[in-house]
């Protein structure tokens, strides 16, 4: 897993900026009922989408939790006195304190199943019942965009993703979460350029290829023979999963 502390100061610019904030806040307040009050922005980052939610409805009180330090300095400063520093497997609030919990981008991260359980485990003690948990999922299958980049990395090697739709479903169900709906919404600036997936295959974001094996640097030299080497391929269209707490 990368380095969130590391990647604060770069998080945002590296990762489509405001537009894609916009549209993520965008598709979580489209699945939110109108009435919801108390929302718990789990992993909030730099609070770029935590803010613009709750600058989005009237009413809404969002409180942002993240791990890393860094993170969680640049979330306060957009939402001065809403941002805890928390771990995701263990949350410091009671239970049924929020009426919705968000986690953008973050189950896709977790390497062992058992946190995987563990955070939703959490999100669901923390929701009263009837709450909404919303959550991406199947985050790499998003980024596959059957482009000629894609067709390079073809044989980086493949694990069971974390966030699969039908693993985080049979998970949330153990936690009485049931599916209650779906959106999807575009990974603005997000679209891989051959020379920008060189980079991120060196900077180690492919997690099943070490930086620097002779597989990673093959990979790399047959990216460098694609045309158009700075020009982005499609951007990735993300998933939104909401599950309502019975």
């Amino acid at each position: 897993m990368l380095d969130y502390e590391r990647e604060a100061d770069v998080y945002d610019a590296t990762r489509g900026g405001e537009p894609r904030a916009e549209a993520a806040a965008d598709a979580l307040l489209g699945l939110l009922p109108e009435d919801t009050g108390r929302l718990l922005d789990v992993a909030c980052g730099t609070g770029s989408v935590t803010r613009r939610l709750a600058a989005g409805r009237p009413g809404l009180r969002v409180t942002g939790a993240d791990l890393a330090d860094a993170m969680t300095r640049y979330s306060a400063a957009r939402l001065p006195g809403a941002v805890v520093r928390a771990d995701s497997r263990r949350l410091p609030f009671p239970d049924g304190t929020f009426d919705a919990v968000t986690s953008v981008w973050l189950l896709h991260l977790i390497d062992d199943p058992d946190d995987v359980r563990a955070i939703l485990r959490e999100c669901a003690r923390v929701l009263r019942p009837g709450g909404m948990y919303l959550t991406t999922v199947d985050k790499a299958e998003a980024h596959d965009v059957g482009s000629d980049i894609d067709a390079v990395l073809v044989p980086r090697p493949r694990h069971p993703a974390p966030d699969a739709s039908e693993t985080v479903a049979a998970h949330a169900a153990v936690y009485g979460l049931v599916p209650a709906g779906q959106a999807r919404f575009p990974g603005v600036g997000q679209g891989r350029s051959p020379r920008s997936t060189v980079a991120d295959l060196r900077r180690g974001w492919f997690t099943t290829l070490t930086p620097g094996s002779p597989l990673a640097e093959q990979l790399a030299a047959d990216l460098g023979t694609l045309p158009d080497q700075d020009r982005p391929r499609p951007d990735p269209v993300f998933t939104l999963q909401a599950f309502r707490k019975g």
